[in-house]
């Protein structure tokens, strides 16, 4: 049994040290047609370099928007 298995930031991939108190960790919760929790949700964790350099906002619009929940508000420049 493992005591402590890190977690990954969802922008960058890199591992959370247990002592990056920056670190942040976000539940989306799912939603049915009539705006109901369906008791499902996404998890996006943010490491405090991504918080400290100011990305947390857009990298959560941008996994987001992959991910479904958002539609037209993250684009970037190809």
């Amino acid at each position: 049994v493992d005591l402590y298995i890190p977690r990954k930031c969802s922008a960058t991939g890199r591992l959370i040290a247990a002592k990056d108190h920056a670190a942040v960790q976000i539940n989306i919760g799912d939603v049915d047609a009539q705006g109901r929790l369906t008791g499902t949700f996404k998890t996006y964790a943010f490491s405090g370099f991504v918080r400290a350099a100011g990305e947390s906002d857009d990298s959560l619009n941008r996994l987001a928007t992959l991910d479904g929940y958002l539609k037209n508000v993250w684009s970037y420049s190809k």
